[in-house]
């Protein structure tokens, strides 16, 4: 987001939709709980400010106490829900992304281990299951879990598409179910407004809360989603291997292509963290294919210059490459996209070929083998934490909500704040000045 956009931001923006008074005593008070505050802790009744510079904060022209803030999130002393009496559900939606099965891993170990909370089901192939067209749910335990973060995937399956959120409702409350946790991305979060909208409609005390997911980092106030650390690492690998081939031919050509519908944070990280890459495209940075300090021509210098080229490109970028063409949607409604990475390989093999250029082309895409593996050992971690956090929202009553760290530290945000407008890689931001440097490619803003 930008600086105009959080200068717009207001406390309605900001407020968490609660379910009630919480009147039931916590277990977790008399031993969790018993913390003074600290750097690293923020109590319930405190707040998290939005403004991260002074620079911003005092272009508000407010006093310190009107300044927005986000509600922290953390375990509360009274809850809003009776864990013995609490009835849980789980559901993972739209694609894969490492960590998910550590996050349904670590909501059942906080739900039973921590709150007492005795029966969570795992709604199966994502809000189909929320159907009746959907398989019977899966009884989820502290034993029944207790490996699957070891596994990519989703144990409990997903999906894409809308289905009706009366219908889901209404699955819910023939279950009794009391909490929906919902893993997933913008366009599942906002299917968990919908849930939640309908159970208010309906007068039904139910919470939903959202634990962002998208590989692509572009959920916004949030310092990160979970499983992006682990992708990137994957995408770095995939780059080393695409430059070994480059270097080891005369005229080697390495490109590789990444996720990134519309945020390059992926190929943006992954080049930082291989240091062997010439030219990165993301879909935030238009770069031409012709013209001097186009695409083509910089390969071209680069080969001349250098014997061998590293090209990395984001699978959003270009797309207007393909005007007048009709790509359809998927069932989520989302506009498929074009294959930019194939038609990058034919445009520098013409290009190349027609200026006698020596090369030879390697086009690397592990698309969704990235996806598919698990969480390394720092998404594990934060997967753990964003599902601690997770659960201590929904015990506490709050609803439409999802559990997100800004600045370092967890709290609850309202659904559609997170959902209104996207991450993206600022061109002028350190980011991408980073990738600049260590690329040294032409600077097109």
């Amino acid at each position: 987001m930008d600086t105009d956009e959080q200068l717009q931001l207001t406390p309605e923006h900001l407020a968490v939709r609660t379910l009630g008074p919480l009147t039931v005593p916590s277990p977790l008070d008399g031993g969790l709980l018993e913390r003074g505050e600290s750097m690293h802790y923020v109590g319930e009744h405190d707040r998290v400010l939005v403004d991260g510079t002074l620079g911003v904060a005092t272009k508000r022209g407010v006093p310190v106490e009107e300044l927005p803030t986000f509600e922290p999130g953390g375990p509360r002393r009274t809850l809003f829900f009776d864990p013995k009496k609490t009835k849980v559900g789980i559901v993972t939606c739209g694609g894969l992304c490492p960590g998910l099965n550590n996050v349904i891993r670590g909501l059942v170990g906080e739900l039973a281990e921590h709150y007492g909370v005795h029966s969570v089901l795992g709604f199966r192939d994502g809000y189909l299951g929320l159907t009746p067209d959907g398989a019977e749910p899966l009884e989820l335990t502290p034993e029944s879990v207790r490996w699957i973060n070891q596994q990519g995937g989703t144990v409990l399956g997903t999906s894409r598409g809308g289905q009706d959120p009366r219908v889901m409702v209404e699955t819910l409350r023939l279950r009794h179910i009391d909490i929906l946790f919902v893993i997933g991305g913008d366009g599942s979060l906002r299917g968990a407004q919908t849930i939640a909208d309908e159970a208010q409609r309906r007068g039904l005390p139910i919470a939903v809360v959202g634990v962002p997911k998208t590989i692509d980092n572009d959920i916004p106030w949030i310092d990160r989603s979970f499983g992006f650390q682990t992708a990137f690492g994957r995408a770095a690998e995939s780059i080393r291997a695409a430059a070994t081939e480059a270097r080891s031919h005369p005229g080697g050509v390495g490109l590789v292509k990444l996720m990134g519908r519309h945020s390059g944070f992926i190929a943006a990280y992954a080049t930082l963290a291989s240091d062997d890459v010439d030219l990165v495209l993301i879909p935030e940075v238009p770069m031409p294919l012709e013209g001097e300090r186009g695409v083509l021509a910089h390969v071209e210098r680069t080969l001349d210059r250098q014997g061998h080229a590293l090209v990395v490109v984001a699978e959003g970028y270009g797309q207007d490459m393909f005007a007048g063409t009709e790509g359809g949607a998927d069932p989520s409604g989302n506009a498929k996209l074009f294959d930019i990475g194939k038609k990058l390989r034919d445009e520098l093999t013409s290009h190349l070929t027609a200026t006698g250029t020596r090369f030879q082309l390697r086009y690397v895409d592990p698309g969704y083998a990235i996806r598919s593996v698990p969480a390394n050992s720092h998404d594990s971690v934060y997967c753990t934490r964003l599902a601690q956090a997770a659960v201590h929202a929904a015990m506490a009553g709050r609803t439409a909500t999802v559990a997100g760290r800004w600045h370092g530290r967890f709290v609850n945000l309202p659904i559609p704040l997170v959902t209104h407008s996207r991450n993206q890689v600022d061109p002028r931001g350190d980011l991408w000045l980073s990738v600049l440097e260590a690329t040294g490619q032409p600077v097109h803003v």
